[in-house]
């Protein structure tokens, strides 16, 4: 039998048991268990815990680059709702700039 038939079986058998009530619920207690036993198998594993703590690694330099590469947003806005680095600068206004 190929795995597409199997899965299918066991989709439609897991339907019925949920539709009579007689589906299999983990208690907190038996998902923690199981979470644990899995935790300890793959923990193991030198090679694998390496590698995947190398890429996590990886990951959150390329993140920290990027930050820095980007401009921080601050989204200051003036009470007008206009966005500050678009407003010129007033410290002139109404003064002349013609010299007497």
């Amino acid at each position: 039998m190929d795995a597409s038939k199997q899965r299918e079986i066991a989709s439609r058998g897991g339907r019925a048991a949920h539709a009579h009530g007689t589906a299999h619920k983990f208690s907190s207690e038996e998902a923690r268990a199981a979470g644990r036993k899995g935790g300890e198998a793959i923990s193991g594993n030198r090679e694998h815990m390496a590698r995947i703590g190398r890429l996590g690694g990886e990951a959150r330099r390329a993140r920290r680059a990027e930050r820095a590469m980007t401009p921080q947003q601050t989204g200051g806005t003036k009470p007008s709702g206009t966005p500050s680095d678009t407003l010129s600068d007033d410290s002139d206004e109404g003064q002349s700039t013609k010299k007497e």
